[in-house]
């Protein structure tokens, strides 16, 4: 009878990595989503040194809804996704499970996102395709742990 990783790890004590390098994850799309959310609303500028257009982008009509900045909505999610990597982290398989769906939300979000800035808005935020980069990596994570069989 031979035992998984997955039962290694815990009969060990240990963290299950896939949740942990998620959870890493999501503190560096909550800490960018944080930081655009606060000047959002200190309205002050971002800079821009790697790409031109991070003003037309968060000051364009698609970067709020409902009258709060879509940054807001990305570090509520960001900070979900840290919380249920977390709780996979240590066990728990349903927290993994929603943190797929999730992950999988964000990821098809910023997929949106990023084809309104290149398509409608004619435009890159650096700070956005970073977020982007973040949520599509937190997918990618979640998919690598189904593929090689551990949390």
């Amino acid at each position: 009878m031979s035992t998984s990783d997955e039962e290694l790890e815990q009969a060990a004590g240990g963290i299950a990595k896939f949740p942990l390098v998620a959870a890493a994850l999501a503190l560096i799309g909550l800490a960018d989503s944080v930081y655009l959310t606060v000047s959002h609303y200190t309205k002050t500028p971002v800079p821009c040194s790697i790409v031109e257009g991070c003003e037309t982008v968060l000051t364009s009509s698609y970067a709020e809804l409902a009258g709060v900045p879509i940054a807001a909505f990305g570090a509520a999610a960001y900070f979900v996704a840290f919380s249920l990597a977390i709780l996979a982290a240590y066990g728990n398989r349903a927290a993994w499970t929603l943190y797929g769906v999730q992950a999988f939300v964000m990821a098809a979000v910023s997929a949106y996102l990023i084809y309104l800035q290149g398509f409608v808005i004619g435009a890159f935020c650096q700070f956005c395709l970073v977020s982007a980069a973040t949520s599509i990596s937190l997918f990618l994570v979640f998919l690598a742990s189904k593929i090689f069989g551990r949390r």
